[in-house]
């Protein structure tokens, strides 16, 4: 007669930031000149980050607050396409223009237009199209 398994339903303690608030501050500071190299819009960097735009606009001028575990994982992924935009594209300026221009896999949208739905999640579409295109995990 087999034996069942016992099985542990016990929650898992709640994990600590995988990204350190310090780091999050280098994010931030990357993603402004990411931004600024997209020629992304104050307004459209507030929806990339999911703030405010006076916030955004505040935070980059003088520096950023406390970020969200959304939000360090908004600024891993948007550096996650920017690596992979790198990586693709041996020229720099051809991966900072492919963010504006419309694209089949995207029904026609640019990325940014996908991206700028205001979800993660829609951020996490254009890394996995890229990490997909360049071979990536």
């Amino acid at each position: 007669m087999a034996m069942l398994q016992r099985i542990d339903t016990v929650p898992a303690p709640f994990r600590p930031e995988p990204i350190s608030q310090e780091e999050g501050g280098a994010l931030f500071r990357a993603a402004l000149n990411l931004f600024a190299r997209w020629g992304v819009t104050d307004e459209q960097a507030a929806v990339l980050t999911d703030m405010p735009v006076r916030t955004y606009r505040r935070w980059k001028a003088e520096g950023p607050g406390r970020i969200s575990r959304d939000g360090l994982a908004r600024l891993s992924n948007l550096m996650g396409i920017h690596k992979a935009l790198r990586i693709i594209f041996q020229e720099p300026q051809r991966g900072y223009d492919w963010i504006k221009a419309p694209n089949a896999a995207f029904g026609g949208a640019s990325a940014l237009q996908v991206m700028i739905g205001g979800e993660l999640t829609d951020i996490m579409r254009v890394r996995r199209y890229l990490d997909a295109e360049r071979g990536g995990w």
